[in-house]
Parts: C-alpha cells; structure tokens; sequence
C-alpha cells in the first residue's frame, strides 16, 4: 500500500474512534453528529483547493488537499459509507473511458 493509502486508513481509524464522542471537545465528533455540517465543510474544503491550484499555490494545494482529504472521510464515518465501498465503486469503473461510464450513469 502507498504511504498516502497507509495515512489515510490511520486517519479513517481515528475519526472512528471518536464516534459517540462529546461534539464539544472534538471535531470528529462533531462532523460524525451532522452529516450536513460534514457535508458543508466537505464542500468548503474541495472550493479552497480548487481556488489554490487555479491560483498555481502548490503549497496551498498540499494544505488543502489535506483538509479536504480529512473532511471527506468525516462525511464517509458521518454518512455510514466505507471506504471498502468507495474502494468497490472505483473499481467498477476500472478499465472503462471516463466519457463512456459518465455517459452509462441514469440521467
């Protein structure tokens, strides 16, 4: 597994531990507790590293990306999603033109 494969399972681990936590004393928590507060930090997170790599601000891409990365796994603990399930979706579009799975999708 990549470095980043291997950071990102510690980090899913971590947020999990904190389900059922105290929203006041942790982040997770609290992301966990609101999917919609999850999704809205998601969203703010994916626009800040657009807006850096638009603005050619690689440091700024590394630090988003970072956020993003983290806010995105809150959604999937907040949300009931794993990342097993994410794994088995991307690997149903393995091998298929990015064109034509877009254009097999329903509506």
């Amino acid at each position: 597994m990549s470095r980043f494969g291997e950071v990102v399972q510690r980090l899913a681990a971590v947020i999990e531990t904190r389900r059922g936590g105290d929203p006041t004393a942790s982040w997770s928590a609290r992301l966990i507790a609101s999917p919609p507060l999850a999704a809205k930090k998601l969203a703010e997170e994916a626009v800040e590293t657009a807006l850096a790599a638009a603005q050619g601000d690689r440091a700024g891409v590394i630090a988003e990306s970072a956020d993003l990365i983290y806010h995105w796994l809150a959604l999937m603990a907040a949300t009931g999603v794993t990342l097993d399930e994410v794994a088995e979706a991307l690997e149903a579009r393995e091998g298929r033109s990015g064109v034509a799975e877009k254009a097999s999708r329903p509506g």
